[in-house]
């Protein structure tokens, strides 16, 4: 298998590691059902990429399960954080809001969903740490304008559209300025109830 996934090298880097810069995401160690789902939404065009639309047009159910196995199961050192030379305001409100969330505005705790320490939850639930910064913001924008989509209720699709463009961009900022350490795995259980319907969480 690790020979038939050179191809996603190109761009997710070596073993699906990625960097800590650009676009494209880093796949190694995510959950092996939120990587079968993202892989059957690009297949079927929930999600618009055209490179990886092309790459799966073909591809099994049986086949992306596979694949989706052989990425999770993978424990690789994460790149060190992004500098960021962002203001310490912007980066206390971007902890705030994964931290804690903003009652007030209807926003929860990223944490609620994607795991205390954000490295994720089985099933289905991705870890957020170690992303680009942009990368992040290209899929909070890709919500909000309905070109990225997931099973109903589609809860992701609420969040950002519930979130500013400032917020947004402070909760971007601070996750992808975090480091990651040591053996990183997604949590077996969520921390407490979700806070919102979700279609992507746990069956």
């Amino acid at each position: 298998m690790a020979q038939r996934m050179q191809a996603c090298a190109a761009c997710h880097g070596k073993e699906g590691r990625a960097t800590n810069a650009g676009y494209f995401p880093r796949i190694a160690g995510k959950p092996a059902g939120y990587l079968y789902n993202q892989l059957v939404n690009f297949r079927d065009g929930k999600r618009k990429n055209a490179t990886m639309a092309y790459l799966l047009d073909q591809m099994s159910d049986a086949y992306l399960r596979e694949i989706a196995d052989y990425f999770a199961h993978l424990d690789l050192p994460y790149p060190p954080p992004q500098a960021t030379s962002a203001p310490g305001v912007v980066l206390a409100r971007g902890e705030q809001l994964v931290r804690s969330g903003d009652a007030q505005r209807g926003i929860p705790a990223c944490s609620q969903c994607h795991g205390a320490a954000m490295t994720g939850v089985e099933p289905a639930m991705p870890g957020l740490l170690g992303l680009p910064r942009d990368y992040v913001l290209a899929q909070f924008g890709a919500w909000r304008a309905g070109e990225r989509r997931a099973h109903a209720p589609d809860c992701m699709a609420q969040v950002a559209k519930s979130m500013s463009p400032e917020d947004v961009t402070a909760s971007a900022t601070w996750l992808a300025a975090q480091p990651v350490a040591g053996k990183v795995a997604a949590a077996s259980s969520l921390p407490g109830k979700l806070p919102i319907e979700c279609g992507s969480g746990p069956r």
